[in-house]
């Protein structure tokens, strides 16, 4: 289900972006998002794995209602896996351990 804590992935429009990460928040007025552009994931994912000096990361943003497209799960369809799944395949942890998150959890405040 979705909700606060979920690993989604948001698509926004004007313009045009895709986000992946934890959300934090989903009410009328908009998203807030611990996220990264999926641009960008398979670099996070590869400094992850090498558990280099981060230069990339995670950071809380507030989309309006208004910019948001749609909200998927990010979950496995058929033969595909999530970018979570990804993730945890390829550095060794889940993203929630590697956040320092429980899994299935709230977001700490």
């Amino acid at each position: 289900m979705l909700g606060t804590g979920s690993i989604v992935v948001v698509h926004l429009v004007n313009p045009t972006e895709k986000l992946w990460g934890l959300l934090e928040a989903l009410d009328g007025t908009g998203v807030v998002l611990r996220g990264i552009n999926l641009s960008s994931f398979d670099d996070w994912m590869l400094q992850a794995r090498r558990r280099e000096k981060p230069s990339l990361g995670l950071s809380t943003t507030f989309m309006p209602m208004f910019r948001v497209e749609r909200i998927f799960l990010d979950e496995q369809v058929g033969e595909v896996e999530s970018y979570a799944q990804r993730f945890e395949r390829s550095v060794g942890v889940t993203v929630e351990e590697f956040l320092g998150l429980e899994r299935n959890s709230e977001i700490p405040s």
